[in-house]
This record gives C-alpha cells, sequence and structure tokens, in this order.
C-alpha cells in the first residue's frame, strides 16, 4: 500500500478513543498500513525476566505505543498546522507531498 506519511511526520488522530490528539510518527509499516505514534495507542504488556545473548531483560510492567491503522490519521501541514489530506506533485521527475488546503510542499 502506498502510505503518504513518513517517519517523524506530526499526524492527527482523527477517530477512535484517541481522537484528536498530535503526536510524531515513529514506525511505519506500509505492508500492514499501520503506523506507530509517539503518545497514541499506548498498552500495558506484563514482560517476565529472560535472558537471551547474554543480556537480562527486566521484568515489571512496561507500556508501549502499539500500531495504529493509517486510515485512522491525518497528517498536519506545517504550514497551516491542520490536518489535511496528502497529494502528490511531480516538478522535474521528483515526486513531492503538497497539501491540499494551502498547496505547500510538504517535503522541503
Amino acid at each position: 500500500m502506498n502510505v503518504k506519511i513518513k517517519k517523524g511526520d506530526t499526524v492527527q488522530v482523527i477517530s477512535g478513543r484517541e481522537k484528536g490528539v498530535r503526536g510524531e510518527v515513529l514506525r511505519v509499516m506500509p505492508q500492514e498500513a499501520r503506523l506507530v505514534v509517539r503518545g497514541v495507542n499506548v498498552r500495558k504488556k506484563h514482560q517476565r525476566q529472560v535472558q537471551s545473548a547474554g543480556r537480562t531483560m527486566n521484568p515489571g510492567i512496561i507500556s508501549f505505543e502499539a500500531p495504529v491503522h493509517v486510515s485512522n490519521v491525518m497528517l498536519v501541514c506545517p504550514k497551516c498546522s491542520k490536518p489535511v489530506r496528502v497529494g502528490l506533485a511531480r516538478t522535474s521527475g521528483k515526486s513531492r507531498r503538497v497539501c491540499k488546503n494551502c498547496e505547500t510542499v510538504i517535503d522541503a
């Protein structure tokens, strides 16, 4: 799937329990059409102590961000700071992401 959101972008959640929350994209998984966003969909996991390759993983409850579907977030435009749809504009053989609202090039 062609995902128009990249690592490091700021996105806003548009549906679900955490609607309206903004965060930075930490990881993009295009095969599953999912994103990991900082501070969104935080889960808790009970971790037991494990030894592997000479390292010890500490036991306890750890928090981590679980992936969310790409359709549940929108990219936040750096200029107009609103959640916007993203288009592709081709100039001089390069394809760049463009804000559909203010026509600003997102990729610098």
